[in-house]
């Protein structure tokens, strides 16, 4: 089996009792496959949820919390005790766990999002199992919309993992309400169109805060940036384990091609300077061919960017988003003659079809 980086994404439903509280031995199971795979020889980085079930009954709270305040409350006295239990689980099997708390916006800044590479690099080579969780008692809109599921994918992508594995209480995707009769699960999804993202429900368990169509979300991010996804229940027994050995229960959404890292925080966290608008030949030419965006095809813009920035490229008719490039030319270029102007974008500097 080749050594592989796994990201296993860790639900609250996966790690949490029905009183909303953790399980301690949910826990030291999931951690027990991942110690498992380690000794396999692969790599492994958790993202979990947990810090407000972690939390919430030592602030005195009867019930997990429903407010915003509160719930950062419960996640900021929560982390610590989410982390500590799983340092002791890993410490027990030989394993050092490194705690990173990140959010979203910690992608959006091209240096802060090396910095986290480079952390997370760094601490993979040296054999440590990160353990990442969103900064819960700051990220307030994270926190409603149940991010975890994303942040996962965001990590996978930019730390070109080979697989990512979202746990949770349903195993996989399927027809229709898995607890009615007739539904059934699908077993492998090569695209994820709007008809599969109709299949997806709203929300998740009462303890958690993401439900399938979060998980959806977060596997054509994956997927779209190179790495295949795999969704399967905490219930089934070693469920970590064979979803990287391929004997796994679940749905796995598969991934073609992959996004350099550079191109990877263009194409998804970048924050775009302006707008380019293109005709359908040369829509044709850089969706299907590979070809470079050039003057001729381009037959608007708007936004005051300069040569460098990154832009967003959409075509004329319907304003569908083509793709994302770093512009070889700025917007007084574009209104000029154009004649110095080599490529509006070139080929090298695109990722495109990443909304699709």
């Amino acid at each position: 089996m080749n050594k592989e980086l796994i990201v296993v994404k860790i639900g609250t439903s996966s790690i949490t009792d029905r009183d909303g509280s953790i399980s301690e031995p949910k826990l030291r199971n999931i951690v027990r496959q991942i110690c498992d795979l380690k000794d396999m020889g692969h790599s492994i980085i958790i993202v979990s949820s947990g810090s407000i079930a972690a939390g919430f009954r030592r602030l005195g709270y009867s019930m997990r919390p429903t407010t915003v305040q509160r719930k950062q409350a419960a996640a900021a006295c929560g982390q610590g005790l989410l982390m500590e239990m799983y340092t002791e689980a890993l410490y027990e099997r030989g394993y050092v766990s490194a705690q990173i708390l990140l959010t979203r916006t910690d992608f959006t800044d091209m240096k802060r999002y090396r910095n986290a590479f480079n952390a997370l690099g760094t601490l993979l080579k040296a054999g440590a199992i990160p353990v990442i969780n969103e900064n819960d008692s700051v990220a307030t809109e994270e926190i409603k919309l149940g991010d975890n599921d994303t942040l996962s994918a965001q990590v996978a992508g930019m730390m070109h993992a080979d697989l990512l594995v979202l746990l949770t209480d349903v195993d996989g995707l399927y027809t229709g309400d898995p607890s009615k009769e007739g539904s059934e699960r699908i077993p492998v999804v090569n695209r994820i169109t709007q008809e599969t993202e109709k299949l997806a429900g709203g929300a998740g368990s009462g303890n958690g805060t993401g439900g399938m169509k979060t998980k959806l979300s977060a596997a054509k991010f994956a997927t779209t940036a190179g790495v295949p996804v795999f969704i399967c229940s905490y219930r089934d027994e070693d469920s970590v384990k064979k979803a990287v050995t391929g004997e796994g229960q679940g749905t796995l959404f598969t991934s073609v091609g992959r996004l350099k890292t550079r191109l990877q925080w263009m194409a998804f966290f970048a924050e775009p300077k302006g707008n380019v608008y293109v005709d359908r030949g040369a829509a044709e030419a850089i969706t299907e061919k590979g070809k470079s965006l050039l003057r001729r095809g381009v037959v608007a813009w708007e936004g005051d960017f300069e040569q460098g920035d990154v832009v967003n490229i959409l075509l004329t008719e319907t304003h569908k988003l083509l793709g994302r490039g770093i512009a070889g030319c700025s917007r007084r270029d574009l209104a000029g003659s154009g004649e110095n102007i080599k490529e509006v974008v070139h080929k090298d500097n695109m990722a495109v079809n990443i909304n699709e």
